[in-house]
């Protein structure tokens, strides 16, 4: 029923930047929540950004505020994570995903999943 695919993942440097796109298809739901969620090494998923798509309120997890921008073009059904200032500690597979109901902040409540896009950042 839908199908997310990332892209944009890639090698960055420290410092560097990397702007992330998902593209939703087969989407029934006039109201939802786009997420960005990251999963790194050793470490359990954890939430990095989100963005409604009725009023464009966005959310981020404190580690990235003022670093990373979630933005979305409902016409393209496209959500983007603009990732500034990378630091070793963002290097994660990135995952964008949609919520119906739940929490923003908590991966569980995400309902539909993109299989991801590896973020690398270079020392």
């Amino acid at each position: 029923q839908v199908q997310l695919v990332e892209s944009g993942g890639g090698l960055v440097q420290t410092g560097g930047s990397l702007k992330l796109s998902c593209t939703a298809s087969g989407r029934t739901f006039s109201r939802y929540v786009m997420g960005w969620l990251r999963q790194a090494p050793g470490k359990e998923r954890e939430f990095v950004a989100s963005i409604s798509n009725s009023n464009g309120a966005a959310e981020y997890a404190d580690s990235v505020k003022g670093r990373f921008t979630i933005s979305e073009d409902n016409a393209k059904n496209t959500v983007y994570l603009q990732m500034n200032s990378l630091k070793p500690e963002d290097m994660a597979v990135y995952y964008c995903a949609v919520l119906t109901g739940g929490v923003y902040s908590n991966p569980r409540d995400y309902a539909y999943w993109g299989q991801g896009t590896q973020v690398t950042v270079s020392s």
